[in-house]
């Protein structure tokens, strides 16, 4: 369907809606496919009416079409079961057993009996693990939640959540300045018509009872052919809309294309693969544009009468249904710009880029090749990947040569694929690299393609004819597509420089490239073969990028001339002209300025140790910040896809994540989540239970069989993503081990090989250093005082310490949040025989500590308390966190016992010294061998 037909059914149901038409706006919504009304969807699963809910759903996805879906619908029918269960009635629950849930045993046989027994029980509460299954409300709001998790992951549902941004009554509008048009093109205009029908076009009777021309009725299929449209802007003076994307975009610019010109140009729309003949046609001979901005050239008397009156008039009131207008209203706040974390990345950072669904997902590039997977949210590094050549054997012997010449390489350039399940990777020598995405901290090598004579330049997806494909440019002088394979699809010849960057696009159906090179040069392409389409000059003449804007109908570029001027443009698309020209660089650049956009409002460059902001609609800049200091002179930046969160760079090999009230609440969000003690579990399972222990495990069947699922195999649980089941999961044992050294004892024999340093504000008469211990970073001291008090120092990166890792050479300096809190246990009144307590996480997002009182989890990053736990007597005097799971904490107690405790399903194990020195004897593995012993 095109895209002028899915416009028409938004405002078909925007008309249903405001007319109180329910059940036909949820009946349309399901047929078209178009919307998912998450609002309906809740009140029907609250209400548990399931039949519904699932005929609503099967408009959107199927059972078996991705692992989302399998999730989502198990998670309704396994609910729709224990209400039966729980109401009693059997014979129900063995027809939801095996009209409904029997499907699941495909995949899963064990899991289908384990649910099957709950038949056998009186009241499925009496097994231990569902004890916690409350009423009927409350689980299914328990299951909403998850529910609307797993939709909002689910690739099917891209797009079809959040209703267009429509004025009031935007159909009526319409109709109304069609009315208008019509009424205008009428030799005799009444001037107060009466329009009584629709039916048919509107024309006033001639005076003197003159028999009025025949109206021609316009058929309705004419909407679903963009083609035979103008742009509705074009038939001033009623409001401009946006016009379906054609060839005559790209026609637009081929009419002035001039391989000598200034710089005129601007948007390329390009084919489909493949390229049918009249649509070439169409590029090369575009019609002569009129004199009045985009009127069609009607070959008829009334074109000429109406041109004189739109001359004359400046308005024309609407002939019924006046609409107020509306205008979309944000401020300054909405912008990213408080610090909410800085990450230490360790190398210079080249590239980064958020993943388009995981919005706290980010893929760092290096300059030393390393390529990080981090966890914003969480402050945490999921996996690190080192440059290496994965198949000499395959590569270049330029190439190897190379490398063995200097063995040095970069990032230039790290991507996403546009459904999340693919990370592209190009080099500064030759390669790209392409890893699958499979979720957590999970990166597995995919595809190593020698792609270019020397650096790859830029990197990025496209999907010409429904196929994914990566499209790549470099020092060679040229473009080139390959698909998932490996195989070279296209490679595109023409520039005269070596590529700087790529910008692929499409309109409708017609797929373009637009590349630049460093000198300067604009071209674009179809997936032809056939040659540029466009030769033009780049603002600065010399390295540019190109970006389009979220809703792909506004074109920028931003770059930096050889002079060091910045510019930062938008191009029209219909002229291939600059459209406007931003104003806000002050400094001589002495490299290339970034840019990025966001919410189709928001342009951001970074410049002059600041990131910069503009108001697309304002070539004024809107406001800068420097991120409370630490950036380089020209920052490297990139907004995520909620516009919510911007990464930029600093100048010590980090990066600092900015972000406005949204972004720091979704950050809060997720760091409380991770430490929610009383929350349901996340698991597949029965709510509250062990039996129905998780889907995933069922999942690697289905997975083998679902390959062409946008979603890709992750081991995403219940549609709740791994990441934010806890502060940390574990890291891969492959990527611990690489960076793994053995120790290097030193013997000191010199005096002069020891110094000391003192702490600053380290000196309290009233209390004493209880505990002492180091970050896991290196970079810091943590302090633990009698008196409950904690303090931490940090060495900077200076020009004494360049590594910023702890040294006597230099002093630390004490460390707060601008919050100025302290981090402060709780401590008995009688505290002579304390045993005070320490413990840092392995990421140093977290401290765990006691002094004779309750345990307390702090934020190392503000220092407020996550929450309270174990309250004496007995008091603890030991803490632990798990080596890889910081979830689970282990706590010795002054009683000799040990406490286990998991922070996400907030449940404690109680183990004693008698149990351990058995289990010492007996040589067990575990409580449960012991248990069989005793």
């Amino acid at each position: 369907m095109s895209s002028l037909s899915r416009e028409l059914v938004f405002l078909i149901l925007q008309f249903l809606d405001e007319e109180k038409f329910k059940e036909s706006v949820h009946r349309l919504e399901q047929e078209s496919g178009f919307f998912f009304n998450m609002k309906y969807f809740e009140e029907k699963a609250l209400a548990g009416e399931w039949d519904e809910i699932e005929k609503y759903l099967s408009g959107f996805t199927k059972v078996d079409d991705n692992r989302y879906s399998m999730k989502i619908f198990f998670e309704i029918r396994k609910q729709k079961y224990l209400e039966a269960l729980d109401r009693h009635d059997r014979a129900k629950a063995v027809e939801i057993l095996v009209k409904d849930l029997k499907v699941f045993s495909t995949f899963n046989e064990e899991l289908f009996k384990e649910i099957t027994q709950l038949l056998t029980l009186e009241n499925f509460r009496e097994n231990e693990q569902l004890s916690k299954y409350g009423d009927t409300r409350s689980a299914r709001t328990i299951m909403l939640v998850e529910l609307k998790k797993l939709i909002e992951a689910n690739p099917l549902f891209r797009d079809k959540l959040v209703f267009p941004s429509l004025k009031t009554s935007r159909l009526r509008t319409l109709i109304n300045q069609s009315l208008n048009w019509q009424h205008q093109l009428c030799k005799n205009p009444r001037p107060n018509p009466d329009i009584k029908t629709l039916f048919v076009d509107h024309s006033c009777s001639p005076p003197n009872g003159a028999r009025a021309p025949t109206p021609v009725t316009l058929p309705v299929a004419a909407v679903a052919k963009p083609a035979t449209y103008a742009p509705l802007g074009a038939h001033a003076p009623f409001p401009p809309a946006v016009a379906a994307a054609n060839a005559n975009a790209l026609a637009g610019w081929m009419m002035n294309a001039n391989p000598s010109s200034s710089i005129q140009s601007s948007v390329v729309a390009a084919s489909s693969l493949p390229v049918q003949p009249n649509q070439v046609s169409v590029l090369k001979h575009p019609r002569a544009p009129s004199n009045t901005l985009g009127m069609i050239d009607y070959p008829s008397s009334d074109h000429e009468q109406l041109k004189k009156r739109l001359r004359a008039s400046q308005s024309v009131d609407e002939a019924t249904y006046p609409v107020p207008s509306q205008q979309a209203t944000w401020s300054l706040d909405d912008l990213p710009r408080a610090v909410a974390c800085t990450m230490h990345q360790g190398s210079s950072v080249v590239s980064m880029d958020f993943h388009p669904f995981h919005h706290t997902l980010l893929v760092v590039g290096c300059g030393d090749g390393e390529i990080t997977l981090w966890d914003v949210g969480l402050r945490e590094r999921l996996v690190s990947k080192p440059f290496k050549i994965w198949d000499m054997s395959n590569c270049s012997m330029m190439l190897q040569a190379a490398i063995v010449k200097d063995s040095s390489i970069s990032v230039s350039r790290v991507a996403w694929s546009p459904d999340g399940n693919f990370i592209g990777v190009a080099f500064t020598k030759h390669l790209i690299h392409l890893y699958t995405y499979q979720g957590s901290n999970d990166l597995c090598q995919s595809l190593e393609i020698d792609a270019h004579v020397g650096g790859v330049n830029d990197l990025a997806f496209s999907y010409p004819n429904k196929q994914l494909c990566i499209v790549t440019c470099g020092d060679d002088k040229l473009i080139r597509v390959w698909d998932l394979s490996g195989r070279k699809l296209f490679q595109f010849e023409g520039h005269e420089a070596p590529v700087y960057s790529v910008c692929p696009h499409q309109k409708e159906n017609i797929h373009f490239i637009f590349s630049t090179a460093v000198d300067g040069k604009i071209k674009a392409w179809l997936y032809d073969n056939v040659g540029s389409r466009v030769d033009y000059d780049a603002p600065g003449l010399w390295c540019t990028t190109m970006l389009y804007s979220a809703d792909g109908s506004r074109l920028f570029s931003c770059g930096t001339s050889k002079e060091g001027d910045s510019y930062l443009v938008e191009w029209n698309e219909s002229e291939g002209a600059l459209k406007r020209t931003y104003i806000g660089f002050r400094k001589k650049s002495a490299g290339v300025v970034q840019f990025d956009t966001t919410r189709n409002r928001i342009l951001a460059a970074g410049e002059d140790n600041q990131i910069k902001f503009w108001d697309m609609d304002n070539v004024n800049m809107l406001t800068s910040t420097e991120a409370e200091g630490g950036l380089p002179s020209l920052p490297r930046l990139r907004f995520n896809k909620e516009g919510n969160l911007l990464v930029v760079t600093t100048a010590d090999q980090g990066i600092k994540i900015l972000a406005n009230a949204d972004g720091l609440r979704a950050l809060r969000a997720i760091e409380t989540r991770a430490y929610e003690t009383s929350r349901a579990s996340t698991e597949m399972k029965v709510p509250g239970s062990a039996v129905v222990t998780t889907i995933t495990p069922v999942l690697s069947k289905a997975e083998r069989v679902d390959r062409s699922s946008p979603a890709r195999p992750s081991t995403i649980l219940n549609g709740a993503d791994s990441a934010a089941r806890g502060i940390e999961k574990p890291r891969n044992l492959e990527d611990i081990s690489d960076k793994t050294k053995p120790w290097e004892l030193t013997e000191i024999v010199d005096p002069l090989q020891c110094r000391v340093v003192a702490m600053p504000e380290s000196t309290d008469s009233a209390s004493k250093v209880a505990r002492l211990l180091y970050t896991n970073s290196g970079i810091g001291i943590l302090a633990l005082w009698s008196n409950g008090v904690q303090k931490l120092w940090k060495w900077n990166r200076t020009e004494q310490n360049p590594s910023g890792k702890a040294t006597a050479a230099v002093a630390p300096q004490h460390w707060q949040p601008s919050n100025g809190l302290l981090m402060t246990n709780d401590v008995p009144e009688n505290a002579e025989d304390v045993v005070p307590c320490v413990a840092l996480s392995k990421n140093d997002s977290y401290v765990m500590s006691a002094c004779g009182g309750k345990v307390s989890l702090f934020n190392m990053m503000n220092f407020k308390v996550m929450t309270t736990f174990m309250s004496p007597p007995p008091a603890s005097t030991f803490l632990a966190f798990h080596p890889q799971d910081n979830n689970i904490i282990a706590i010795g107690m002054e009683d000799s016992t040990i406490q286990i405790y998991n922070v996400r399903v907030d449940e404690v194990i109680t183990l004693s010294i008698f149990f351990l020195l058995l289990s010492r004897f007996f040589n067990c593995s575990n409580v449960s061998e012991l248990l069989c012993y005793c």
